[in-house]
This record gives C-alpha cells, sequence and structure tokens, in this order.
C-alpha cells in the first residue's frame, strides 16, 4: 500500500539563501528594465541603470584614489558588495542566476545557508580588491566574480570527493577551466579590455579558499 510521506521536502526546492540571492539580483534588473522601457518612473527612469552603476558600481578609479589618499568613505567601500548586484543588460544576468541556482544549491545542501550568502557576497569583494590592485581596469559591475567564488566552493567540494577516493582532484577543476576558455575567447572576438576575467579568477580561488575554511570552522565548533 501507497504511504506517503507527507513531511517529506518536494525534489528540487530551492535552499532560502539561494532564492534571496537570486531575487535580490533579479529584482535590481526588473526595477531597471521598467524604468528603461517607461513603465516607472519620469523620464530620468530611462538613465537608472548609469545612475546606479555611478553610485554603486566599482571603479578603479575610486579605488586608486582611496589607497593614494589614505581616505576610506563608506560610501565608497560600499562599492566592493554592491557592484555584484548591478549589471549593463538583462542578458549579462541569465548565467549569473543561472549559476546562483545551480552552484549554490549545491553548496546550500553542503554546508547551508549561511555560508553560501558568506562565499557569494565575500568572493564577490575580493574579487574587486584584486580587480583594483592588479587590473588597469575601468569598471567592475556584474555577479560573475561573486558566482565565480560559488563555482570555486563547489570545486573544492569535488576536489576533497576525488581525493578521498584516492584520485588525482584535477578533475574538479575542469569545470573552471572550460569556463576561463570561454572567457578568453569572449574577451579576444568583443575585444574586451577591461580585464574582468582577473576579479573573476580571484573570484573562484576566494571561494575555493572561503570553503576550506569554513570546513574546518564547522569541524571546529561541531
Amino acid at each position: 500500500m501507497f504511504n506517503p510521506d507527507l513531511n517529506q521536502k518536494p525534489i528540487n526546492v530551492m535552499p532560502k539563501s539561494v532564492i534571496l540571492l537570486i531575487f535580490l539580483v533579479a529584482f535590481v534588473e526588473f526595477v531597471l528594465q521598467l524604468g528603461q522601457k517607461g513603465l516607472i518612473g519620469d523620464q530620468a527612469s530611462i538613465g537608472w541603470r548609469m545612475e546606479l552603476i555611478q553610485k554603486y558600481g566599482f571603479f578603479d578609479a575610486i579605488f586608486e584614489w582611496m589607497r593614494d589618499n589614505n581616505t576610506y568613505k563608506l560610501n565608497d567601500l560600499i562599492r566592493f558588495f554592491t557592484y555584484s548586484f548591478i549589471h549593463r543588460s538583462f542578458t549579462e544576468i541569465i548565467f549569473v542566476l543561472v549559476f546562483i541556482a545551480t552552484f549554490g544549491k549545491f553548496i546550500a545542501e553542503v554546508y547551508g545557508d549561511m555560508e553560501v550568502v558568506l562565499i557569494f557576497i565575500l568572493s564577490g569583494a575580493i574579487g574587486a580588491l584584486g580587480f583594483g590592485i592588479f587590473a588597469n581596469g575601468t569598471l567592475l559591475v556584474g555577479g560573475y566574480p561573486a558566482v565565480y567564488g560559488l563555482i570555486g566552493a563547489f570545486t573544492w567540494v569535488q576536489f576533497a570527493i576525488q581525493r578521498m577516493k584516492g584520485e588525482t582532484g584535477f578533475q574538479a577543476f575542469h569545470l573552471i577551466i572550460f569556463f576561463m576558455i570561454i572567457a578568453l575567447i569572449y574577451n579576444l572576438v568583443y575585444s574586451n579590455n577591461n580585464n574582468e576575467w582577473i576579479a573573476e579568477i580571484i573570484g573562484f580561488i576566494s571561494g575555493f579558499c572561503i570553503s576550506i575554511l569554513v570546513k574546518f570552522l564547522k569541524a571546529e565548533f561541531i
């Protein structure tokens, strides 16, 4: 006789952290799209995207000014965290949402909701810091460095599993190698000299390292 467990969670239920990140990223773009099409706001709403980028995007020039003058204002420091939620277009946001849903769900199931948000936010911030230090770029916006942090955390888990099986663990890095090749081809084809790939690599490394740190901290206090 069929006796279903009514308390069992439905398949593919998204963790709260993933829903939160998807909502924040999608909501910003949704409002900008409505303003761009003139459905909300006044005539100035068409320029909301550029205004938001100016206020909350990460600019290398501003970062260099902070370092040169040893002046760190809150409204400039917040750019390290806010730029990840602003995108240049609707098409740019699609892959960000897919990556958050895919890798964020995996990380939440392994570590928990708080860790997903932590890895996303910190990877994006550290990616911006690396972009400011190592790249001669102009502007950094978009969630790619942050989601590359989620990919980094995913890679660490896969690497640890493979090592436990006695394998080299190199296969765990196939995914990031594939994404980096795609990014390189994209930059070459579209002549994108903004060096955003530097922030993405640093975001990946950050997510990888944060994932290791979280593992040992959870083992220490549990």
